[in-house]
């Protein structure tokens, strides 16, 4: 008796996915870390450094969440914007 290695259900495929799949979805979440967390650390670290600087404590530093998170916010869109044309 010879056994099916056909897929169970209609356009259900057992095989793993191909490397440059899983290469590609590697790259996406990359992405989209940079994407997350460079502007929000980056604009925070500049705005403790403005505070200590030009003594404001706290409100450049809140000021340079709010940007780094409306910065992350656009880049994240515009990358999924782009993956999924």
């Amino acid at each position: 008796m010879q056994m099916s290695t056909s897929p169970t259900h209609k356009g259900e495929s057992t095989a793993p996915p191909e490397k440059s799949t899983v290469l590609l979805l590697l790259g996406d979440i990359g992405g989209t870390t940079w994407r997350l967390f460079i502007p929000t650390i980056g604009m925070t670290i500049a705005g403790v450094y403005l505070d200590n600087k030009l003594d404001t404590k706290p409100w450049l530093t809140v000021i340079g969440i709010v940007l780094g998170t409306i910065l992350a916010v656009i880049l994240v869109r515009n990358q999924l914007q782009k993956v999924n044309k």
